[in-house]
């Protein structure tokens, strides 16, 4: 009898034993898969911060080879052997037209600049950069023509977004000019394109740019 009271309590005290470690294991695991899950929503608050103050920080530039420095001239003894390569830019249109979008030595600064060169139809040079829904951008761009009547014939497009915000007409011969256009962005990333014929001669773009509007400019 009494050998069974003895069984009878090792036994409760087992499982009083077996319940605890249960509760130490879950606790411990529970207190895991908070942190875990703390931890994960601190690296979402993280990367969300990063990417809104990536592309929000004033000043910032967005565009990726606004100046065309990056691709050299195949050979910089000779302006009439251009580079065809264009980084951080996708061109489009007639394989004849945009073969005659090319870096060249005539630059508004540094060394190099993009000639646009297409004469049968009209082709493209865009690039697509990260935005802010409903921040405020500029865009400022040089254009440059060397046309002059009555050989003048061309045509420069800006789109921003897909909406057509500017357009040039029969440019006469001018030095790179500075303009720029103000937009809202409406997704988290913008298609910046140029839109370019030239029938007698060339156009040159260079120092491309985006950034974000300070607020005391909006």
């Amino acid at each position: 009898m009494v050998f069974s009271r003895l069984n009878h309590h090792v036994v409760v005290v087992k499982f009083e034993l077996f319940l605890e470690s249960c509760f130490v294991k879950f606790t411990k695991k529970f207190s895991i898969i908070v942190c875990s899950l703390t931890t994960a929503f601190i690296h979402t608050t993280v990367i969300s911060n990063t990417y809104k103050s990536a592309v929000q920080a004033e000043g910032q530039e967005l565009i990726t080879n606004g100046g065309f420095e990056i691709d050299p001239l195949i050979d910089p003894n000779n302006p009439n052997v251009t580079n065809p390569n264009v980084t951080g830019w996708i061109k489009s249109g007639d394989p004849i037209d945009t073969t005659l979008s090319k870096i060249s030595n005539f630059p508004n600064t540094g060394n190099q600049g993009l000639s646009l060169g297409g004469f049968s139809s009209i082709s493209d040079i865009s690039q697509t950069i990260r935005t802010v829904p409903g921040k405020q951008y500029r865009l400022t761009y040089y254009l440059a023509s060397i046309e002059e009547a009555p050989d003048l014939n061309n045509k420069f497009k800006v789109f921003i977004g897909g909406k057509k915000l500017d357009v040039k007409n029969n440019t006469p011969y001018q030095p790179y000019t500075q303009y720029t256009l103000d937009f809202k962005a409406k997704g988290r990333s913008t298609e910046i394109k140029f839109a370019s014929i030239a029938k007698y001669g060339f156009l040159y773009l260079d120092d491309v740019s985006v950034k974000a509007r300070p607020k005391h400019q909006r």
